[in-house]
């Protein structure tokens, strides 16, 4: 799976309350992927905060992958590769 982080969106002391993330996973020519949001409650005076000139996308990655179930997410986009490769439905017209 690769995520990458599309946006932040911080507080007026410069800490991040929310993430926007995306993450995607491909198998041959076939690609799923998902997006969403994780919130944070920044605390300056905390071991480890990193202040956000500070931050990478690495850091705001792990941050997120560790909020959300990566097992899970990543069984939803295999799903969908798998429903790409063989889709139970199929769309057309027969002429």
């Amino acid at each position: 799976m690769n995520f990458n982080i599309s946006t932040l969106e911080r507080n007026t002391d410069d800490g991040v309350v929310i993430a926007h993330w995306q993450v995607s996973k491909a198998s041959g020519e076939n690609t799923a992927s998902s997006y969403g949001t994780c919130s944070f409650t920044p605390d300056s005076t905390a071991e480890g905060y990193v202040a956000y000139a500070d931050l990478t996308e690495a850091t705001v990655i792990g941050w997120v992958q560790e909020a959300l179930d990566t097992t899970e997410l990543e069984a939803a986009l295999d799903a969908d590769l798998a429903e790409q490769a063989a889709p139970s439905i199929t769309a057309g017209v027969p002429w």
